[in-house]
């Protein structure tokens, strides 16, 4: 599965509000080469909680001014410079976006994946 941005930006190009967009925010997550901690990663093993992950993309899009959230994730074991997370928040202005974006990250990274990195 080959995640991109261009893809989720098309599905928002598509989506019947699209007019009252005026800012769509990325995040592309890849494995990092290091640790938090400063170890090496050889690969890193990810799983997804989908209901989980529904949820979160649920509750960001009530947020104000927020008009389509898209996410793709993988799940399996990854090398490093693989891309495992790809999300798209649109909405209409950078006040609503930006921590939109930020609050789907961060409820992804830390309520719907699990990742364990194997380190050299």
């Amino acid at each position: 599965m080959s995640l991109s941005l261009d893809k989720l930006i098309e599905k928002i190009k598509n989506h019947p509000h699209y007019s009252e967009i005026g800012m769509i925010a990325c995040h592309l997550g890849l494995v990092r080469g290091t640790s938090r901690n400063g170890q090496p990663v050889k690969k890193l093993s990810v799983q997804v909680n989908h209901e989980k992950l529904k949820e979160i993309i649920t509750n960001v899009k009530e947020m104000p001014g927020i008009i389509e959230t898209v996410v793709e994730t993988k799940q399996g074991v990854f090398t490093v410079g693989e891309t495992i997370m790809a999300i798209a928040v649109a909405g209409d202005i950078r006040e609503h976006v930006f921590p939109a974006l930020e609050k789907t990250v961060n409820l992804i990274k830390t309520k719907a994946i699990t990742k364990t990195e194997q380190y050299y």
